[in-house]
């Protein structure tokens, strides 16, 4: 994929619309379900910014649980928003280098600590 600043510029500004969660939207403990086109993901936040990942590829290839990295989401190309971690309509892509089909939907339950 061919990206040129004009068409860049585009890209970052229409991502700045779409349904995202961004790294300091997270904390250590929250889980995230990520719905593709093709599969769901469900992310546990750990510390460091790694995550324990199931389902989708993962579970396809007898993998999971398996603690990864997010590198960010991406076009599909090799235009790749590092600060976010899903966004609807782009590729999450992993600390793997695994890319997924487009996102559809995010569910986020937040971790409490009862005292």
């Amino acid at each position: 994929m061919k990206v040129i600043a004009g068409s860049l510029d585009k890209m970052l500004a229409s991502a700045e619309h779409l349904k995202q969660v961004g790294r300091n939207d997270l904390r250590r403990g929250d889980r995230m379900l990520v719905f593709t086109r093709n599969s769901c993901y469900s992310l546990l936040v750990l510390e460091d910014n790694s995550f324990l990942v199931s389902g989708g590829w993962f579970d396809r290839h007898r993998l999971s649980p398996v603690e990864t990295t997010v590198a960010g989401c991406s076009w599909g190309g090799s235009v790749i928003k590092v600060d976010i971690v899903a966004a609807c309509g782009l590729s999450l892509e992993f600390g793997n280098r695994l890319v997924t089909s487009a996102i559809q939907k995010i569910v986020i339950f937040r971790h409490s600590c009862l005292n």
